[in-house]
């Protein structure tokens, strides 16, 4: 079965979607995003698809930031692969599309972030290179508490 990597189109939030909430399944997160909001915010983000001939079956999202030290940055904020889909090399041809983007894009970096319980993802970004920094905690604020 061969699996095509694309970047996504408006068409395809509702199958991202739907592996997005998948992966806050696997993850233990809560989804506050939806269709609706994608489509009114598609401007902020862009995706790329792993599709066999039936249906997507893994997602790479992102969006562009600056970052005060290097600069223009892609930001990688999800990559999942549906679980009968993995160790076929579908994140790393996901990824590799990313790379493309990012050079594309004259991007100083690729960023992104790992759960470090999440062993198997911690080990692949680990071996494609990654140089992961422990040194640093997310922080985050709700609309409606700032």
């Amino acid at each position: 079965m061969e699996i095509k990597i694309r970047v996504a189109t408006e068409k395809d939030f509702s199958e991202i979607f739907e592996l997005i909430k998948k992966m806050a399944n696997f993850a233990g997160g809560k989804i506050e995003n939806s269709v609706e909001k994608m489509r009114a915010e598609k401007n902020f983000f862009g995706a790329v698809v792993a599709e066999n001939e039936q249906k997507i079956v893994g997602i790479a999202i992102y969006f562009f930031a600056y970052f005060t030290w290097s600069g223009k940055n892609l930001f990688l904020d999800d990559l999942f692969v549906e679980k009968n889909f993995r160790g076929q090399k579908i994140g790393t041809k996901l990824l590799q599309k990313i790379f493309v983007i990012a050079r594309q894009n004259h991007c100083a970096k690729v960023r992104w972030q790992v759960r470090k319980e999440n062993k198997i993802a911690f080990n692949f970004y680990k071996k494609m290179g990654a140089e992961i920094d422990e040194k640093f905690c997310n922080c985050s604020l709700a609309a409606g508490k700032f």
